[in-house]
C-alpha cells in the first residue's frame, strides 16, 4: 500500500507541538508495517541547517494560488528509512522576526492553499501517485476538495483515496469567503451549499471533514466528544451527520526516542529490573532545582504549554490547599502570562516546595519525566496527550481528568484490587483534583503499593505498533 502523509510540520524538521510528533514517529511505525510511505511538508527557514545541507533539489514548477502563477521548488531527503519532500517558496515559508513562528500570520490561508496545491502537483512529478492521501488539521484539509474539483479528469489522481486527522478541533482555519475566489479558486457554490462555509467565511477543517474519505481523531474518547456540542467548537452537527465515517485512533510514542534505559539525557538509566535508580534522579533533579533533597517527599512534575485548555485555571484556584499538602511541584513550560506568573510567584514564596522553569528545554523536560513521582494534567480538553504517555514510560504515575486520549490512556488506580497505572477525576473541578493529588500522595506513602504501581505504568503499552495497524485497517476500508 502506498501513503502520502501530508503535514504542516514534523520533527525534527519544525515542530510546535504533538503534530510535530506524530508525523514522525506515526510514518516511522507504518514503515515497519510494510507501508510504502512518505512525506510532504513546507520547507520553512526555521529548518535546522544540519538538515538543510542534506536536502536536494528533484524540481523547480509553477503552482497556481487563485489567479497567481508562484515558484515552487521540490527538494527531498531520506531519514530512518523513509523518503521526505519539502515544498520551498520563500515568500510564503521564509519567515523572519525575533521568532519565526510557522503559523499566525495574515496570509495563512493563501500559504497552505499553496502548500496544499504544490502536493497535488508534486505527486506526478516524483510519479508517485498513493492509495491514500493522509492529511492532517486545517493546513491541509483542502485538499480532498481540490482533488475533487481539479484532478478527478485525471485517471491517476481519480481513484486516490483521503484520510483527514483531526489533531485538535479548536482550530479550524476560518477565512473570510473572499479566500474561495481569490486564493482557492473554487466556484462560489461551495459556499453557498454549506460545503465549506462557516458563519459567513470559509472553514477549511471542515472541507477535510466533508470532502474526505474517512475522518480520524488522535483517541477513541475525543472522537465521541467533538460530536458534542461542549467539545464540537461549532462542528458537532456536521461531525454527528458523518460519524459514520469518523474513527478515533489513539496516537503513541516514540519508544527508540523515549527509552529510560537508554536516554541520554537522564543523570542516570534505568528499566523495569533496576527502579532504584529513578529514586536517583530524582534526588539530583531535587539538587538542581533548588527543592528539599528528600526521597521521602512526593514529586510532582508539570511539561506543558501554560494556557487554559490544560486546566491551570483548576491549579491556580486551588494552589495555596496544594502547597499544604506534604509534596513539592515543578512546572517547565511558556505560555500565558497570568500562569506564568503565578508559578513564578510560588517559586519565589516557597522555594524549596516549588520549582517554575518558565522556558522550553527539552533536556529538562526529559529529566522532569524521569525524575518526578506523579505527572499533573487537569485537561480541560485533551485530544490525546502525549506527556502521560511519556510519564508512565519513564515510570511516573500520571493524575489526569478524564477526557480525550487522558481517559483511554490513565486505567485509575483501584486499591482494592491493586490495578491502575495513574489516579483520575472525572468532574472539571478544582477540589476534586485536590482530592485526587491527597489520593495520590496517600499512595505514595505506601511504598509496596506505590512499586506496583510504577511497574504498571512502565509496562502499558503506548507504543506506535498498535496505532499503526489501526491505521492500516483504515487504509484498506477506503478502498472498499
Amino acid at each position: 500500500m502506498k501513503v502520502l502523509y501530508v503535514t504542516s510540520e514534523c520533527w525534527p524538521f519544525a515542530k510546535t507541538g504533538g503534530l510535530g510528533d506524530v508525523s514522525y514517529a506515526l510514518p516511522k511505525a507504518l514503515k515497519k508495517e510494510g507501508v510504502d510511505i512518505r512525506v510532504i511538508l513546507p520547507k520553512y527557514s526555521t529548518i535546522p541547517n544540519y538538515l538543510k545541507e542534506k536536502l536536494k533539489e528533484v524540481a523547480v514548477f509553477n503552482v497556481e494560488v487563485g489567479w497567481r502563477n508562484q515558484y515552487c521548488g521540490l527538494l527531498e531527503m531520506e531519514l530512518d528509512g523513509i523518503k521526505f519532500y519539502f515544498i520551498d517558496n520563500e515568500y510564503y515559508f521564509k519567515r523572519e522576526g525575533e521568532i519565526a513562528y510557522l503559523y499566525g500570520y495574515d496570509d495563512d490561508a493563501e500559504r497552505y492553499t499553496f502548500f496544499s496545491n504544490a502536493v497535488l502537483e508534486a505527486m506526478s512529478i516524483i510519479d508517485f501517485y498513493p492509495d491514500v492521501i493522509h492529511m492532517n488539521d486545517w493546513h491541509t484539509g483542502m485538499i480532498p476538495l481540490i482533488l475533487k474539483e481539479k484532478y478527478n479528469h485525471l485517471e491517476k489522481y481519480r481513484n486516490i483515496k483521503t484520510i483527514y486527522t483531526i489533531h485538535n478541533l479548536q482550530y479550524q482555519g476560518v477565512f473570510s469567503n473572499k479566500v474561495l475566489p481569490d486564493v482557492l479558486g473554487l466556484p462560489q457554490s461551495y459556499l453557498d451549499n454549506g460545503d465549506v462555509e462557516y458563519y459567513g467565511g470559509v472553514n477549511f477543517m471542515k472541507a477535510g471533514i466533508v470532502f474526505s474519505d474517512k475522518v480520524t481523531t488522535v483517541s477513541p474518547t475525543y472522537s465521541s466528544e467533538i460530536q458534542t456540542k461542549y467539545y464540537g467548537y461549532g462542528l458537532d452537527g456536521l461531525l454527528l451527520s458523518n460519524n459514520h465515517k469518523l474513527k478515533g485512533i489513539l496516537n503513541g510514542i516514540d519508544y527508540d526516542l523515549n527509552n529510560p534505559s537508554t536516554d541520554n539525557e537522564l543523570f542516570f538509566r534505568y528499566d523495569i529490573n533496576s527502579i532504584d535508580n529513578k529514586v536517583k534522579n530524582k534526588l539530583r533533579l531535587q539538587e538542581i532545582l533548588g527543592l528539599e533533597v528528600n526521597e521521602e517527599i512526593p514529586l510532582i512534575g508539570i511539561v506543558s504549554r501554560l494556557v487554559s485548555q490544560k486546566g491551570f485555571d483548576l491549579i491556580s484556584y486551588i494552589m495555596p490547599e496544594i502547597l499544604r499538602e506534604k509534596l513539592q511541584i515543578v512546572v517547565l513550560g511558556t505560555g500565558e502570562h497570568q500562569y506564568q506568573s503565578m508559578f513564578n510567584y510560588y517559586d519565589s514564596k516557597y522555594p524549596k516546595k516549588v520549582s517554575a522553569r518558565i522556558i522550553f528545554n527539552s533536556s529538562l523536560a526529559q529529566q522532569i519525566y524521569a525524575g518526578s513521582d506523579m505527572f499533573l494534567m487537569p485537561s480541560l480538553f485533551e485530544p490525546c496527550g502525549i506527556g502521560q504517555m511519556l510519564a508512565m514510560r519513564y515510570g511516573t504515575l500520571p493524575i489526569v481528568r478524564e477526557t480525550g486520549g487522558l481517559k483511554d490512556t490513565v486505567n485509575p488506580y483501584n486499591k482494592y484490587t491493586g490495578e491502575g497505572n495513574g489516579f483520575s477525576f472525572k468532574n472539571y473541578n478544582a477540589h476534586e483534583m485536590l482530592f485526587c493529588i491527597q489520593e495520590a500522595v496517600r499512595t505514595y506513602n505506601d511504598k509496596e503499593k506505590w512499586r506496583r504501581l510504577v511497574i504498571n505504568a512502565m509496562n502499558t503499552d503506548s507504543s506506535w505498533e498498535k496505532s499503526a495497524k489501526e491505521y492500516i485497517k483504515t487504509y484498506k476500508d477506503t478502498q472498499n
